[in-house]
Order: structure tokens, then C-alpha cells, then sequence
């Protein structure tokens, strides 16, 4: 059973991480950039010459490990899942840098002792030398096998509301099958993504993939359809993970646009089920 007091008051270290234009490429290669070798607008990501990089890179900047796993957490971290990413942009990520990022959890809200619980979780990072401020992160996860250990600190943000009318444009992605083993190398090492018995000890019979991966999709989806790639418009995304995504699977991201707001949705093709939900890219 998890001490929901001695989370809230878990004091995380300060992380200074210095990355280059290849963890860039890296992280861009892995959630699909780079597909169609002949469009130069995805070719900027993922090739030195007048590099750019893609925003959600900065999700994966600062990470302090799967944390959840370590002994004193009292975590059923075998039964923990992701359940809504967000990000606000601050500054747009120069190619190569060093980040300062600071992590701590902020709530968590007891869904009760049959349901588990969330925990939200906020990280900043911040350009090491100048201590600009470059993005705002927070990440819910629901705790599966710990429910019934009370409510503390703020509650979750409600579900962004989604337009009822038909989308105004749709985009189809491949995930290759190797994709979870490929974005675990931008430092998420969960288990569940590559080790098929972790996997099926969870309940998901195979690794899944991370939730990260698709949004990352989800959001090139929107940059390309929306944006024209215009990185700088980008003020923040939001997203719910609503179920699994295997390595494989097509998946198509529905877009509707109003005003300085894109609403998306992400449907897994081959199953009919919605993966991504209740998804927000604000504009600036």
C-alpha cells in the first residue's frame, strides 16, 4: 500500500542533462519522422543540415527514470499505467543545450480501493546556464493495484471537452513493430515496452507502446495538417491515454480546429478503439 503523504513530500534531484543533435534525431526517428525521405520539412528533424527540433522532444528531457519501481514508493508499479501527458512550451528548444529539470509529485486522487488511484506528477525544465524556463510538464498515471490510500493535494484538470461534428481532417500512421524498442532508447526503460513477460504479468500479453510514442505521432499529425510545422505556434498539448497501442498498430489521428485550439483524437484502426483522447494543441 503506497503512503500518499510520503509521496507528496518525495524529494526528487535536481537533473542536469546536456543533449545534442543526435539525441534529436533520435527521439524524432522514433515516433515516425523521417518516413517519406523526400518531404524536406521532416527531413529538418532528422538531418544535421539546418536542424529544428520537434517539440515534444522536451517530454523526454529530464526524465527521472521510472521512479515508481524503487522499494519505497510502495508502488504496484508492474500494474501502473499512463493516463494523461501535458506540456506548455515556454522557449523552443535549440538543437543541442543544457536543461536543468525539477520534478515533484503534486496530488493524488483515490479513485477507490477497486479502481485504483492518480498520481500527478509535475517536472520543469530550464535552460542550466540562463535558468530561462523552456516547458512545463505534468503527467498523471494511474496506479492500478493502489486504490483506497485517500485523496491529497489539488485534483486532476476535467477532460478537455471534444467538438461533436465530424473532424475536419484525418491523418493514418504505421507504428513499425519495432517502435516501443526504439523509443525506450530516449531514456524511458519501463519494462513493459520491451519484456514480454513483464508484459503479460500486466495484463497485456505483448509490450505495449508508450503512450509518449503516440502522442508524439498525434502531435506530428497536427503540426503537418494544422501548422505547416510552424514550430513556434505550438503554446501546448494535452492528451488522455485511453488504451493500449501494440507496436504494429495503424493509427489514425482525428482533427478538428477552432480558433487558436486543435482538438485530436487518435483511433486505432484495426480495432476501432480510441487510444488518444480528450487531445488539446493550444496556439500562440
Amino acid at each position: 500500500m503506497i503512503d500518499a503523504h510520503q509521496l507528496l513530500s518525495r524529494k526528487f534531484e535536481e537533473i542536469i542533462q546536456t543533449y545534442n543533435p543526435r539525441d534529436a534525431m533520435l527521439y524524432a526517428l522514433s515516433i515516425g519522422l523521417g518516413a517519406d525521405p523526400l518531404d524536406e520539412r521532416q527531413l529538418r528533424f532528422v538531418y544535421e543540415q539546418n536542424q529544428i527540433v520537434f517539440p515534444t522532444f522536451a517530454l523526454v528531457l529530464g526524465y527521472p527514470g521510472f521512479w515508481a519501481k524503487e522499494p519505497d514508493t510502495g508502488i504496484d508499479w508492474k500494474r501502473l499505467v499512463h493516463a494523461e501527458q501535458s506540456i506548455h512550451f515556454h522557449e523552443t528548444l535549440p538543437a543541442s543545450g543544457t536543461i536543468k529539470s525539477t520534478n515533484k509529485v503534486k496530488a493524488i486522487y483515490d479513485k477507490g480501493p477497486e479502481r485504483g488511484a492518480l498520481l500527478l506528477q509535475e517536472r520543469q525544465l530550464a535552460d542550466a546556464a540562463s535558468g530561462r524556463l523552456l516547458a512545463t510538464i505534468s503527467q498523471l498515471s494511474l496506479l492500478r493495484g493502489d486504490g483506497g490510500c485517500g485523496d491529497n493535494g489539488e485534483m486532476p484538470p476535467k477532460p478537455h471537452q471534444m467538438p461533436d461534428r465530424v473532424p475536419d481532417c484525418s491523418e493514418v500512421a504505421k507504428t513499425l513493430p519495432q517502435q516501443a524498442l526504439l523509443y525506450r532508447l530516449n531514456g524511458d526503460f519501463n519494462p513493459l515496452h520491451a519484456d514480454p513477460r513483464v508484459a503479460d504479468e500486466a495484463g497485456f500479453g505483448r509490450p505495449i507502446l508508450h503512450g509518449l510514442c503516440s502522442m508524439g505521432i498525434a502531435c506530428h499529425a497536427v503540426l503537418r495538417n494544422q501548422l505547416d510545422y510552424e514550430i513556434p505556434r505550438m503554446a501546448g498539448m494535452r492528451a488522455r491515454f485511453t488504451a493500449p497501442v501494440f507496436p504494429g498498430d495503424e493509427l489514425r489521428t482525428d482533427m478538428w480546429r477552432d480558433g487558436d485550439e486543435v482538438s485530436f483524437r487518435m483511433v486505432n484502426t484495426e480495432t476501432g478503439k480510441v487510444v488518444l483522447n480528450g487531445g488539446r494543441v493550444t496556439l500562440g
